[in-house]
């Protein structure tokens, strides 16, 4: 690797929008050949300041420096012709297209003036054996999974040999094992000599893979420590405050079964899934991406049918496919894919808050919408949703606000039973403690909580039981005073009969 040199500096960078100040006066350099660890809560100005950087958007004051000369950002093609590559934390792929038409999107191979097919899933096929995914690259991206889709973003970036990559919250939806897979990829290309700007909520992650960190606090660059600070250190500097339990659960004595699944099975997805999750209960459902414990969520809502099995909640049986009659069951779900399935963006906040209500809400066509917007004030505030006000627009918020307010629109409907599909993914350490918070106090008052993680530690952390999943089947059931990392992962590497082939 050749001498690491400084290749981007940000000098005063500030940035506002109405009402807000995203960006406070951030100073921060990035050196060749260096994997640097942008550190901060949500709403510190992580994504505000990766956002103009790529392009997004355009400082009000300060400037950008690359190799030394100031730089004028204005598009996602400046960034790309400065060596700038983003991989966000939201996916820019096209659903509809193929894996293999999105890694080549805008650069196509061609032959005789038409697209190369042949070649283009050539080309797919290298990069996504470089990430270490096994996707058909003439598969739909719409088909994919969050974890999957992740990846295809990683090989989209490998392919335009960025000099700066910028990489937003890589590895919120990857295993452990795909995790070590990617941190390869990232030291071959630090080796490479490649600039790395790498934001994470996993504190664990920042020894393993950096080399410095730089911490946003309210805007501002308030500290840059070596990748070797301590946890406790690094959150100190974040929250301006110690934490003292990351876990925070309060088990208590779990009463009658509120929810009740049978023999759930859909070919090509999962088969024979039994369990109990008790009021006052929070139960884990772990195991490796594509084991199936999203597409079982979905069924137990709802939002997909099955072939056969039934979901009975309070005892009695929900029909397939019928999200209705799971509200009316006081059934909700937070799906792992906030933006794209748990939010309106371009809705206010409490419009937001207000969705699953509104037909309670009504009497004779019309809405109590003094009412609702009382109830969705009382909600963001025990939340503490951080916000200019209620009609402030959803996708201006940080990722740990948008989070709440999905989770709120369901303390809104004061249902029973809450699954959460990955619940803290892209959210920081201050943030997943309140929402830890929060759920002991649906169990508290004898709620239960089906909790869905690719993080090991937060389903050890905060789960009464663990149930472990494996290519569409559960495979185990472990209490938490068993239930440890290997144990979990054992599991979850069991070799069972595929039932997704069937």
């Amino acid at each position: 690797m050749s001498e690491s040199r400084e290749i981007l500096r940000v000098e005063g960078l500030r940035k506002g929008f109405p009402g807000v100040v995203a960006l406070d006066g951030v100073d921060f350099a990035l050196r060749s050949g260096e994997v640097h660890v942008l550190l901060g809560e949500n709403g510190a100005g992580k994504s505000t300041l990766i956002k103009m950087l790529s392009g997004a958007y355009h400082p009000d004051e300060g400037r950008i420096l690359v190799d030394g000369e100031p730089v004028e950002i204005r598009t996602a093609g400046d960034a790309q012709r400065l060596g700038i590559s983003t991989i966000y934390q939201e996916f820019n792929l096209v659903p509809e297209l193929t894996v293999g038409e999105n890694l080549c999107l805008g650069r196509p191979p061609r032959r005789f003036g038409l697209v190369d097919t042949k070649r283009m899933h050539a080309q797919a096929r290298e990069l996504l054996d470089r990430v270490g995914v096994d996707v058909d690259p003439r598969t739909p991206v719409g088909r994919l999974g969050i974890a999957r889709m992740q990846m295809v973003e990683i090989a989209k970036a490998l392919a335009l040999n960025a000099r700066v990559l910028i990489m937003d919250e890589p590895t919120a939806v990857l295993t452990t094992t795909e995790v070590e897979r990617l941190f390869q990829i990232v030291r071959q290309l630090r080796e490479q000599g490649v600039a790395i700007v790498f934001i994470t909520h996993h504190l664990e992650e920042i020894a393993q893979i950096g080399d410095r960190v730089t911490v946003l606090r309210d805007g501002r660059s308030v500290a840059e420590v070596p990748a070797t600070t301590s946890e406790e250190e690094l959150v100190r500097l974040m929250v301006g405050r110690p934490i003292d339990q990351q876990y925070p659960r309060e088990a208590g004595e779990p009463g009658a079964p509120l929810l009740s699944v049978r023999g759930l099975t859909r070919a090509g997805a999962f088969a024979d899934v039994s369990f109990d999750v008790r009021a006052g209960e929070v139960v884990g459902l772990a195991g490796l991406v594509g084991a199936g414990r999203t597409e079982v969520a979905r069924a137990i809502f709802g939002a997909d049918s099955y072939d056969s099995g039934e979901v009975l909640v309070n005892g009695r049986a929900l029909p397939r496919g019928d999200v209705q009659a799971a509200l009316a069951a006081r059934l909700g779900l937070v799906p792992e894919d906030r933006k794209g399935q748990g939010l309106v963006l371009g809705a206010g906040i409490g419009e937001n808050l207000g969705l699953v209500t509104l037909g309670r809400a009504s009497r004779g066509g019309f809405v109590d919408r003094a009412g609702q917007r009382a109830a969705a004030a009382r909600v963001a505030e025990q939340l503490g949703v951080r916000m200019s006000g209620l009609d402030q627009e959803v996708r201006t918020l940080s990722g740990g606000n948008q989070q709440k307010v999905v989770i709120g629109k369901w303390l809104l409907a004061d249902v029973g039973v809450l699954i959460l599909d990955e619940p803290t993914r892209g959210i920081d350490v201050g943030a997943k403690v309140e929402i830890y918070q929060l759920i002991n106090s649906l169990t508290a008052s004898g709620h239960a909580v089906l909790m869905i993680s690719s993080d090991l530690p937060e389903i050890l952390g905060m789960s009464d039981r663990v149930l472990v999943m494996a290519r569409g089947r559960l495979v185990g059931e472990l209490d938490a005073g068993e239930a440890t990392q290997d144990s979990v992962m054992a599991l979850a590497v069991t070799e069972v009969e595929d039932a997704r082939v069937h």
